[in-house]
């Protein structure tokens, strides 16, 4: 428990420095340290990171860190495909999906494996360095192309209850060109407002929700975000991008190792 509770501070500081891998954190931590349910943790995750996100994106628009338009052209499209995946598509999708030698797939141990999977490529679209001979101060992708992102983005945020930075960033990075730290702030937003929308859908499917460890793992959170954020200011933009794809990179990995050893070893507590 007290390491669930540490693990808390970890994952606020993760959004304040890098806008986004706050979810990636708030799963794993939710399930293997906090014995949350898959699938409920999933609903968790959306509170957890919608609140603390909200926290931090204040500070980052006084430093004219956030791209109002960008988030209107990706959040809005991001955030009905969450309201609508959480509302409807999750609770229709069985407890078990199939057998694999076996042993039972899980809801909650494909959604794992789902996000396992989609860690990883977004890290690989983060992790090289690429040479721009002048950073871009304002995005440049088109608003129909922007629109179906966000749409896609929220859809699996949706199913697997993350804020979604991991997918956000490299998609304001590498399609709507802003630059780095920009590209932080409008996630911090865009994951503020559809995380607690997506929970808000959640709430007519999850009756007994522990408010109490909830809020407690959301309170240190928020007091991690206000820390990663003073030290955010102190790191280089390429470091961050770098920094964020490793980090995302090597949970994935640990997920799918963790979810995925069940068909070797026929692991079956989900």
């Amino acid at each position: 428990m007290i390491a669930g509770y540490l693990a808390a501070l970890l994952i606020g500081l993760t959004l304040g420095l890098i806008g986004g891998g706050g979810s990636i954190l708030t799963v794993p931590v939710l399930v293997y340290l906090l014995a949350v349910d898959p699938v409920t943790a999933t609903a968790y995750s959306l509170f957890i990171v919608g609140a603390t996100s909200l926290v931090a994106v204040y500070p980052k628009y006084q430093q004219q860190e956030v791209d109002l338009l960008a988030a209107l052209q990706f959040g809005i499209p991001s955030l009905l495909m969450v309201f609508l995946t959480r509302t409807f598509i999750l609770p229709a999708i069985p407890a078990v999906l199939f057998t694999v030698a076996g042993q039972p797939m899980t809801k909650g141990r494909f959604l794992l494996l789902i996000f396992a999977l989609l860690m990883v490529a977004a890290a690989i679209t983060m992790i090289p360095d690429k040479k721009v001979s002048k950073e871009p101060t304002n995005g440049n992708a088109s608003t129909p192309f922007l629109f179906l992102l966000g749409m896609g983005e929220g859809l699996v945020s949706g199913l697997v209850g993350a804020g979604g930075g991991f997918l956000i960033i490299p998609v304001l990075v590498l399609f709507a060109r802003l630059p780095m730290k920009r590209a932080v702030g409008t996630s911090l937003l865009i994951i503020a407002i559809k995380s607690l929308v997506g929970f808000a859908g959640d709430l007519s499917h999850h009756e007994a929700i522990n408010w109490p460890l909830l809020l407690t793992v959301t309170g240190l959170s928020i007091v991690g975000i206000l820390i990663g954020n003073y030290f955010s200011r102190r790191v280089p933009a390429a470091k961050l991008k770098k920094g964020f794809g490793w980090f995302v990179l090597l949970m994935g990995i640990y997920i799918f190792w963790r979810e995925g050893r069940f068909m070797i070893v026929g692991d079956n507590k989900k």
